[in-house]
C-alpha cells in the first residue's frame, strides 16, 4: 500500500509520489527562539520528527530542514528587557531547543538554517522580487504585492474579496494596498539591522521560509509542514513569494497539525495556561509527552492536563513492562516449542497492521493501539507453560523495531547508580534473614528515590516512578 498524506491545499488524502523516486525534500517551520519552547510548539517538532522517521522507514532518503527564526519583532522586546542583544538571547534559546526536543527524541534535522545566517540570500531573494514586479520600496520597507499573484488565498481557501474585508492599514503603514505584506521593515532606532539597497533593516517573517527552503531544497519540494496556525497568513504567503519568483509549484503536499488546548481551554499567555516543554520534563518522563502527543492523530487537536499525562504514563508503562516481561522469560525459554511459526506469523501480523496505520495519512494513534494488541499478545504467549526464544526474540525484536519508528525508547531512564544496587542487595539479604521490617524500610527509602521494585521468581526488578 503506497502512503497517503491529507494534503491541505487540496483538502483530501492523496498517494504520495515525491518529486525524484525513493527522495523526500521536506521543510518544517521552525521556532521563533526568545523563550524556551512551550507545549504548542513542541507538537510540530514531535509529529515531523515521526513522519520523518515513518518515510526513512519506507526506504525513503528524507532530506530534513527546519529553520530558526533568530530576529523578529519578539527577539528585539526580549533583548530589551533583558538588557541583551539579539543574537545572545537567540543563541541561549536555540540551545535549549536542542536540549527539550532531544529529550522529546527528536532528531536534528540535516540543516537549521539561522535567519540572521542567511540575510544574502534572503535580500537577494527581495530584490528579485521587486525586478519582477511582485514587490516594491516604500520609505525603506518593501511590501509583497498580493493582489498581483493570483492564486492568493489558495492554500487557505479564501478569495481575495473574503481576505480584504478582514485586512486593515496600521498606523505607519506605508502600503499601496491594505492587503500587501511586508518583506523588509526599514530599522527603527535601538534595532539590531543589516544593509540592504533599501537601507538599513531586517526581513519580515514570511519571506525568511521561502529564501531557505529555495536555498537548501529547490524551487519545489515535496512536504511543507508546520502547525495549523501557519496556514495563513505565513504558509500562504511564502506560496505567494516563492511561486511569484519561480513560476513553479512550491511544496507538492503541505501538512499541518491541529491545536493543543490546556484543560479544555485555548492556550495563551492572558489565560495563564502557557506550558512550557522545559518545565514539564522536570517533573515527567519526556518520552511520556511523546507517546501522550503521538497518540493522538496529528491533524486532531488534543488536550493536555495533567491528569491525562499521568494516565499516559501508566499506557505507556503497560508496553515497556511487556517487553521487559519477555525480556526475563527469555532465560527460562527453550529452543523448540510446536506452535513457534503460529506466534511469529502473529506477530508479523502486528507489523503489517502497523504499517498499515502509518501508511495512513501517519495514523500514530491507531498505530499505538496496534503496540497494544501487540502486547496483549505477548502477555498472552507469556502464560504459556513452555515458550521459544524464537518467538521471545521476534516478540522483543518487533517492540523495537515499531518504537523505533515512533521514537520511543523502551529502555529505562538511567541506570541505577552503586548506592541504590547496594540497597536492593542490602534489603534482598534482609529478606532473606526475615528482618522484613529492615525490608520495608529500604523499600520506602527507595521509593522516595523515585525507585520502585517488583520482586518477582527471576529476581528484583525496579523502574523509574
Amino acid at each position: 500500500m503506497a502512503i497517503q498524506i491529507y494534503n491541505t491545499l487540496s483538502r483530501k488524502k492523496e498517494t504520495f509520489v515525491p518529486l525524484e523516486e525513493g527522495k523526500v525534500k521536506m521543510y518544517v517551520c521552525g521556532p521563533t527562539v526568545y523563550n524556551y519552547i512551550h507545549i504548542g510548539n513542541a507538537r510540530p517538532a514531535i509529529v515531523f520528527d515521526t513522519v520523518r522517521r515513518y518515510l526513512e522507514y519506507r526506504s525513503y532518503d528524507v532530506q530534513y530542514v527546519s529553520n530558526f527564526t533568530d530576529v523578529d519583532d519578539k527577539l528585539i522586546r526580549a533583548a530589551n528587557q533583558l538588557g541583551e542583544d539579539v543574537p545572545t538571547i537567540a543563541d541561549r534559546f536555540i540551545n535549549a531547543y536542542f536540549e527539550d526536543v532531544t529529550a522529546l527524541g527528536c532528531q536534528k534535522a540535516d540543516v537549521h538554517p539561522r535567519v540572521m545566517e542567511n540575510m544574502d540570500i534572503i535580500i537577494e531573494f527581495i530584490d528579485q522580487l521587486i525586478e519582477k514586479g511582485y514587490a516594491y520600496e516604500s520609505e525603506g520597507d518593501v511590501y509583497f504585492r498580493t493582489r498581483h499573484f493570483d492564486d492568493y488565498g489558495k492554500l487557505s481557501h479564501q478569495s481575495i474579496d473574503e481576505l480584504r474585508v478582514g485586512a486593515r492599514i496600521e498606523v505607519g503603514d506605508k502600503k499601496q494596498d491594505d492587503l500587501d505584506f511586508a518583506l523588509w521593515k526599514a530599522a527603527k532606532e535601538g534595532e539590531i539591522f543589516w544593509e540592504s539597497p533599501w537601507g538599513l533593516g531586517r526581513p519580515g517573517w514570511h519571506i525568511e521560509c521561502s529564501a531557505m527552503a529555495k536555498k537548501y531544497l529547490g524551487d519545489t519540494i515535496d512536504i511543507h509542514a508546520g502547525g495549523q496556525d501557519l496556514t495563513f497568513p505565513h504558509h500562504e504567503n511564502e506560496i505567494a513569494q516563492s511561486e511569484a519568483l519561480s513560476g513553479k509549484l512550491f511544496s507538492r503536499y503541505w501538512m499541518h497539525n491541529g491545536y493543543i488546548n490546556i484543560d479544555n481551554e485555548k492556550m495563551s499567555k492572558s489565560l495563564g495556561n502557557f506550558v512550557l516543554v522545559h518545565d514539564i520534563i522536570k517533573k515527567h518522563n519526556p518520552q511520556v509527552l511523546r507517546f501522550f502527543m503521538l497518540s493522538v492523530h496529528y491533524r486532531n487537536p488534543i488536550n493536555y492536563s495533567e491528569e491525562l499525562l499521568e494516565s499516559t504514563k501508566a499506557a505507556f508503562e503497560r508496553l515497556t513492562t511487556s517487553y521487559q516481561n519477555l525480556q526475563h522469560r527469555k532465560e527460562a525459554s527453550t529452543d523448540l516449542t510446536d506452535n513457534n511459526q503460529e506466534w511469529l506469523d502473529k506477530i508479523a501480523s502486528a507489523k503489517e497492521q502497523f504499517i498499515e496505520a502509518m501508511d495512513d495519512d501517519f495514523n500514530t494513534a491507531k498505530a499505538i493501539s496496534v503496540l497494544f494488541d501487540l502486547s496483549k499478545l505477548a502477555n498472552y504467549y507469556l502464560l504459556e507453560k513452555n515458550t521459544s526464544v524464537a518467538v521471545i526474540d521476534a516478540f522483543t525484536a518487533q517492540f523495537q523495531e515499531l518504537f523505533q519508528v515512533l521514537g520511543l525508547t523502551l529502555e529505562s531512564e538511567e541506570l541505577l547508580d552503586a548506592e541504590i544496587d547496594a540497597l536492593i542487595e542490602k534489603r534482598n539479604q534482609a529478606r532473606k534473614d526475615r528482618n522484613f521490617q529492615l525490608s520495608d524500610q529500604i523499600r520506602d527509602q527507595l521509593k522516595e528515590m523515585n525507585i520502585i521494585l517488583e520482586d518477582t521468581p527471576q529476581g528484583t526488578r525496579w523502574k523509574r516512578g
